[in-house]
């Protein structure tokens, strides 16, 4: 199981595409701790070292899709400018979207083309108006149909009829993955700032020590070592 997520800093500032590094590391970390693999399919870099302006990550293992679902819509890192001291702007916001990646392509195989003859109406001589020379052809896997009555013989409008198909249904997966790229490109132009679905901060020092100061206070309270007895 795996699914592809784009980020995406759309066309804010480049405190967003340095949100966007921020926030991909915690997701990467994320995953990591619930034994999910990721892989950066595909990185646009944004003006400074280190940051993105976009990011298409593959998330892979089990789970993954409720994993993903967890890091979609809008998403927030809170933390001041590292640019800009004198902004009082601490939000910043990233877009995240499953996408489709590399459509698969449709096997086009003879066996799977259904052949009917069929009569046509028209000019053509009196062979072609008494004898079922036309073909209908159809794809089973993709609906598509196309009927051929150019030539007189049978045979010869089976084999066009077969290369018309074989060339629609290889336009028809053309077309299916130009609308996955242009949906890709859409999710850039989709962010929303503010009401994010996740707001991620810096981890701070006090954050870090919380532990090692709770372990403390339970020795404390547990009272003062006493050696053990010794036997009687």
């Amino acid at each position: 199981m795996s699914v592809h997520l784009l980020l995406s800093a759309g066309r804010g500032p480049q405190e967003c595409a340095w949100a966007l590094a921020q926030l991909l590391r915690r997701l990467e970390a994320d995953a990591a701790r619930q034994n999910l693999e990721t892989h950066r399919a595909h990185t646009v870099p944004g003006d400074r070292a280190g940051t993105y302006r976009s990011v298409l990550i593959r998330i892979a293992g089990d789970g993954a899709e409720a994993f993903a679902a967890s890091w979609t819509g809008t998403l927030c890192w809170q933390a001041p400018s590292p640019y800009r001291t004198g902004t009082g702007r601490k939000n910043w916001y990233v877009i995240a979207q499953p996408c489709q990646v590399g459509t698969p392509r449709t096997a086009f195989a003879e066996a799977d083309v259904d052949i009917v003859a069929c009569r046509t109406g028209g000019p053509g001589g009196q062979h072609r108006n008494k004898a079922s020379t036309a073909v209908r052809a159809t794809h089973r896997p993709t609906g598509l149909v196309v009927v051929v009555d150019t030539e007189r013989q049978f045979s010869l409008n089976r084999r066009i009829a077969v290369r018309l198909l074989r060339q629609a249904v290889e336009r028809r997966d053309e077309a299916a993955g130009r609308a996955a790229t242009t949906a890709r490109w859409r999710i850039h132009d989709e962010l929303v700032r503010g009401n994010p679905t996740r707001v991620e901060r810096p981890v701070t020092s006090n954050q870090d020590m919380a532990p090692q100061k709770q372990t403390r206070r339970r020795r404390r309270s547990a009272g003062p070592h006493l050696p053990p007895k010794a036997p009687i």
